[in-house]
Order: structure tokens, then sequence, then C-alpha cells
């Protein structure tokens, strides 16, 4: 029987939940969290790697952050679209580990597979809680539905300060070898130019607006529900 998950994160490839919040992921892991991550693809249509050399990455990422689980799907790379096998697949994936917490990636993201996990997620974390899609298997509600950002940074609606962690997010990034480093063989692409580079920069900016050395920003479809005002 599966470990249930307080969070559940998907990615349409491996690295995109580190990119997006690889110190959030190692923050809470080590508050006890049971925290997983599942990758849609292998990402096989990869410039730059293998579909063998990027399960060891991830792997390798996952150990760093202290997962409690990481799983891939399996779906074809440039082929995610909200069909009713996919979403089928993560619905499946959501009940086997009943997660309280789901993020997505945000919706508006120059990969068009960033933007259509995002939105099969937001079709699955719905048919999940349905008593009679998929009856074979138990309903599960989950409580709060988050996005993280990946390339494109939009306004947050909140974030979270991962300064004492984020020598974890660097290391975590810094697994995918193939992708974030040039290497004999490699060719040029945006992810082996600076990439970590600008991710770092960006969680400082926006940490700054909060006078905190590093934050991660996510948003919320639903309003964030506060019992008092400290």
């Amino acid at each position: 029987m599966s470990e249930q998950l307080d969070i559940l994160i998907f990615g349409a490839h491996a690295d995109d939940a580190e990119i997006g919040m690889a110190g959030t992921i190692a923050k809470h892991t080590a508050m006890g969290y049971r925290v997983g991550i599942c990758d849609l693809t292998y990402a096989e249509m990869s410039s730059n790697g293998t579909v063998e050399t990027r399960k060891e990455e991830a792997e390798q990422a996952a150990q760093l952050l202290g997962l409690t689980v990481r799983t891939n799907l399996g779906l074809p790379d440039r082929g995610l679209f909200v069909t009713p096998s996919h979403i089928e697949r993560i619905t499946a994936e959501i009940r086997k580990y009943k997660p309280r917490i789901v993020f997505a990636p945000y919706w508006q993201d120059r990969h068009p597979d960033h933007i259509a996990c995002s939105a099969l997620i937001q079709e699955a974390v719905f048919n999940a809680k349905l008593r009679k899609y998929l009856p074979e298997s138990d309903p599960v509600n989950v409580e709060n539905m988050y996005f993280y950002f990946i390339n494109d940074v939009y306004e947050a609606d909140f974030i979270v300060n991962v300064t004492d962690y984020y020598e974890t997010k660097k290391a975590a990034l810094s697994a995918y070898r193939s992708q974030f480093i040039t290497g004999q063989g490699s060719v040029a692409t945006p992810l082996n130019q600076g990439y970590i580079e600008r991710v770092v920069a960006r969680d400082h900016l926006l940490g700054q607006k909060r006078m905190l050395p590093y934050a991660e920003g996510f948003v919320s479809k639903l309003p964030m529900v506060v019992d008092r005002f400290d």
C-alpha cells in the first residue's frame, strides 16, 4: 500500500519542480512533511542527455531534497494534451498518494508542455474527488492546489522564505548536469547558458520584496484563508 503524502508536486519533466520550488520542498521535508514529485514524461525529446541520464539525475535530486517518493508516468514528451487517458493516469496518481496539497506549473510559460501539465493537473484534481469517476478507486479531495513558476515569472500571491535551504536547491539543480552544464557533445540550449544563475537571481529579487535573501513564489486560484492578522 502506498504511503500517503502531505504534498504532491507535478511537473512535465524532471527538473521542473526543482526550478520552481526546490527550496520549498527541502524546507518541508526537513520539517517532516511527506513530499513526492510526479514527473509526467521522461523528457525524451531533450536536446541533451538521455532518458537513462535524466532518470539518474532525477533520483539524485530526489535524495538531496529528501523526497518520500518520486514517480514518472511515462507520458510522451511534447505529446502532453488534455485527453481522457492522460487525465485518468494523473487522477490515479492523486488517488494513490492522497495528498492534502498539490502543486502544478503555472498556467503561463514559454514551454507548451508546462502549460499542458498545468491544465492536466487541474482537470485531475477536480476528477479525483468525483465518486463516479474511475469508481474502482476511492475519491480523494485535495485540500489546496497551488502553482509554481518555471521559466516565466508572474505576480505571486504568496512567497516562501527558502533562505536556509537555498544551497540545497542549488545542489538539486546542479544534479541535472546534462541539462544545465555544457559538456562534450552537448548543444547550446537556454538551460545551459546561465539558466541556474538566472533562477538564483529571480529568487533573490523575489525575496528582496520582503527583505529576504531568497524566496519562491506561488499562485492560488482560490482565496487564501487567514485566521488572523499578525
